[in-house]
């Protein structure tokens, strides 16, 4: 079957299974009268048609708007026509939720456009008949663990409730169940999508926690017992190939509202939570082991998981004692009972190995200027003074590696410390204390986000010996975040510090030689555009490995991905299969974010899919390390050459008088802070004027996805190909492409943010007195870049190789269309009321509600 037929056929497949489906369910969604005006559900076809005329014709939105109601509505006034838009976007809102529904029921059904393999084709490669690759995939997934983190960033706009509908929902489609259907939708008609009020970090926690006890307490455990039976992994050290962090409650960076009562609000939920799973599996598991031989066992069971499920004993580590009870009620199965619901036993014990007492690791992170200030306070106290050099802090960067002492001292700062100071020190200890009564795995790891130097690390390690800590018993992985693009050059000369300075070399020979580095893609995409973060991290990756390598130190990666292709995310499975031997591959690490979240996790389908695409993809590179990453000097010369340049544009861009202002004025980033779905902050200095230093890279390619220009995944990259090919590099660049799969998921990731931009929404911009010009700049890249990249890759039009995809993605360009429309038509309004108009803070919400189904709609926008 040719390349093209399949392509052809996927496509069939999708508009049966999903596009079919929708305008059949959509069509009885909209009839539904959810909230008073009996009307909405039948005007919103015109609005949506109307919408879509307008932007062809390249309309302004405030008269796309002005026109749909002298059209459709002319005898109501300001205030219902108001009404009638927040109408529309309850409806849209829950558009995007029924097809996002409808996509996830079908995704078994269709062929996924992505070559990555599953566990099903790796289980194939082992049995094509030569034992000696059996053996080796055998090996390497012993050595293998696949490490996801939940994260809080505030794109998961879906509340636990909507989740649960969506789920049920899913399953209702898969079926057809017409009654079953039509009554989740009137629920999600009368179910609210977002909170009156802010979200404490303990609610953001609960919410995402809704994912571990409902999706990978599952699909996690399912992988495992697949892996386990095919390769005998039991018989093997019970080695755990998945694995869960937990970001929620744990990461302070920029967010004076987690304290040291959240971090341990987070802990005592996270295992509530699991012992109420477990409880429930265990009832499920009770009803069958009703043998004689095993009731003082199982009693004992139930009441560890009752107790520690519904009551508040003091936490204990019952890891070991409730997998000795387990294998005492298997061993009477097999002696006394034919080895009947053995199963049922395997299955909660693979749990409990996997999930232990805590769930998922609660990683703790501090931006490295908050620990240096927490540091410089207790050294400046006089009780401290005599174990710190008197001038330490005017030392260089060597004098203090050499300065440091590390002394073991019960220290608790004075009633005068600052709070910042004093949740530090108490979170140092509470580490210790839920390691205690959790094991060592339920807080382990401490981020040490914007780390620049050794000294961030050592001084760090102080402050725990400093706090309770003893040298020996120092059971934490202390992981340096490089984010920045200069932060990326000197990431391996720091490392080296650490690894050459005696203490830390003894640190890590207790923690088993092994390091794992942290790398942020969002701040350095913000930092240096698209192509220069992602080269700036491959070159940051292989020196990194080899300076590991130099130093016998087992090296993992934690990539910091978003959801977009500007932020890290995109086909992110590809980029890990693509490794060559120069990048260690053997641990894969990263983070889990938005809506990503519960686009590729949402689901028992769409998790277990994308957790084996991500262990093939890391079992594949180690398999394969010469046939992977084909870059030899000559193509890294050429990626340099490309992304200099494409740095240099970037940064013209960025240091453009109007760029900031464009932001602030075009879209709703000032606004995103209203938002009521995260306790953090938009951007870190929340008392100082707007920087672009200071603003979170999350709000800043939110901001632009919301304009529908996705800026941070492209700009730069039509710079770079012209140059290419006006210096006569054109073949080679194509050759490139072909074989290298770090290349081409490059260029294939930035498709797809192109994919999902829209210029003729801001096209009214063009003859605009102050943004004219720097809009047809920000456009005229645009075009160059989508030009060259359709005749790099061969194709007609962008994600050519991905039908489904590109179907799925202009699909949810055309429902939010509309919102899009009124954003900006609300962006229009308040750069031109004054702000004491009475209608000035309804044009806010107006742009503050469209912003959740915008990023709903684009799966990985934020």
């Amino acid at each position: 079957m040719t390349s093209d037929l399949k392509l052809s056929q996927k496509e069939t497949a999708f508009n049966q299974e999903v596009v079919t489906r929708f305008e059949l369910y959509n069509s009885l969604f909209l009839t539904l009268p959810f909230y008073q005006v009996k009307d909405t559900g039948i005007l919103l076809p015109f609005f949506s048609s109307h919408c879509e005329k307008g932007a062809a014709e390249q309309l302004a939105p405030l008269d796309i708007i002005r026109t749909f109601f002298e059209k459709y509505v002319p005898d109501i006034d300001r205030e219902e026509r108001l009404n009638r838009l927040f109408r529309f976007i309850q409806y849209i809102e829950r558009q995007v939720v029924l097809f996002d529904s409808i996509e996830d029921a079908a995704f078994n059904k269709l062929g996924h456009d992505d070559d990555g393999g599953t566990i099903q084709s790796l289980l194939q490669t082992a049995s094509s008949g030569r034992e000696e690759l059996r053996q080796t995939i055998s090996e390497k997934i012993k050595d293998f663990t696949l490490r996801l983190v939940l994260t809080a960033h505030p794109t998961q706009f879906y509340p636990g409730p909507v989740l649960g509908i969506m789920t049920d929902l899913s399953e209702a489609l898969k079926h057809d169940d017409i009654n079953t259907i039509n009554l989740l939708l009137q629920q999600l008609g009368k179910t609210p999508f977002f909170n009156k009020t802010s979200p404490t970090p303990v609610d953001e926690a609960i919410s995402l926690a809704w994912f571990l006890e409902n999706i990978f307490y599952f699909s996690a455990a399912a992988i495992q017992t697949r892996l386990d039976e095919e390769f005998d992994l039991t018989g093997k050290g019970d080695h755990q190939v998945i694995e869960l962090g937990f970001w929620p409650g744990g990461d302070r960076d920029g967010n004076p509202n987690v304290t040291v009562q959240s971090t341990e609000a987070v802990s005592a939920h996270l295992r509530k939570l699991l012992f109420r799973c477990y409880y429930r599996e265990f009832k499920a598991m009770k009803k069958r082991i009703t043998f004689r031989g095993v009731g003082e066992p199982m009693s004992k069971l139930e009441a560890l998981f009752y107790d520690d499920a519904y009551n508040d004993p003091k936490p204990k580590n019952l890891q070991n004692e409730i997998l000795s009870l387990l294998d005492e009620v298997k061993n009477v199965l097999v002696k006394d009972h034919y080895s009947l619901f053995v199963d049922l036993i395997d299955g909660l014990a693979r749990k409990v190995k996997l999930f232990g007492c805590y769930f998922a690791t609660l990683d703790i992170r501090q931006d490295s200027r908050v620990l240096r200030s927490v540091h410089q306070y207790c050294v400046e106290n006089n009780s401290l003074k005599n174990l710190v050099n008197p001038g330490y802090f005017e030392m260089s960067e060597e004098e203090k590696l050499k300065a440091i002492q590390f002394t073991e001292i019960n220290y608790n700062p004075l009633d005068d410390a600052d709070a910042m100071v004093k949740d530090t020190l108490s979170t140092i200890r509470l580490v210790k204390d839920i390691q205690k009564g959790s094991g060592e795995k339920a807080c382990q790891r401490f981020i040490i986000s914007n780390c620049q130097q050794a000294s961030d690390i050592l001084q760090l390690m102080n402050l725990f010996l400093w706090s309770g800590w003893k040298k020996d018993e120092l059971s934490v992985d202390f992981m340096p975040l490089f984010e920045t693009v200069n932060d990326l050059t000197h990431a391996a000369e720091v490392m080296e510090r650490l690894y050459t300075h005696p203490f830390y070399k003894e640190h890590l020979q207790k923690r088993g030689n092994k390091q794992t580095i942290m790398l942020g893609f969002s701040d350095s995409t913000k930092d240096g555009g698209y192509l220069m973060a992602n080269w700036s991290i491959y070159k940051a990756k292989v020196e990194l490995t080899a300076m590991s390598e130099k130093h016998n130190i087992t090296l993992a990666f934690f990539d910091g991905r978003g959801g977009p292709p500007s932020r890290g995310g995109g086909k992110t499975h590809r980029f890990y299969s693509s490794m060559g031997k120069e990048i260690a591959n053997d641990h894969i690490q990263l983070t889990v974010q938005g809506q990503t979240v519960s686009s590729q996790y949402g689901s028992l389908d769409t998790a277990g899919f994308n957790m084996e695409q991500l262990v093939n993809a890391g079992i594949v590179s180690a398999l394969n390390p010469d046939n992977n990453d084909l870059l030899d000097d000559s193509h890294k010369a050429l990626i340099s050459q490309m992304a200099e340049v494409s740095h240099e544009a970037f940064m013209e861009l960025r240091n453009h008088p109007l760029f900031l202002k464009y932001l602030e004025k075009m879209s709703p980033l000032k606004l995103l802070s209203g938002i009521n779905i995260s306790s953090r902050p938009t951007k870190r200095n929340t008392t100082s004027e707007l920087k672009l230093e200071d603003l979170r890279a999350i709000s800043f390619v939110t901001s632009w996805s919301q304009l529908k220009q996705n800026i941070p995944g492209f700009y730069g990259m039509g710079t770079a190909l012209k140059q290419m090919k006006d210096e006569g590099q054109w073949d080679g660049l194509k050759e490139l492409y072909k074989a290298s799969g770090f290349f081409r998921t490059m260029i294939d990731n930035c498709m797809m943010s192109m994919s999902k931009s829209d210029f003729r929404i801001t096209a009214y911009l063009e003859n605009d007195k102050t943004f004219g010009d720097f809009w047809k700049m920000l456009k005229n890249e645009f075009d160059l870049t989508r030009d060259l990249l359709l005749e790099l890759t061969g194709s007609n039009v962008l994600m050519q190789e991905f039908p489904v995809e590109r179907r799925s993605i202009a699909i949810r360009e055309k429902i939010v269309l509309p919102l899009v429309i009124l954003q900006h038509f609300a962006l229009q309004q308040l750069n031109t009321l004054p702000h004491d108009d009475p209608f000035y803070p309804v044009y806010n919400k107006l742009i503050i509600r469209t912003v959740y189904g915008i990023v709903n709609a684009g799966r990985n926008l934020a």
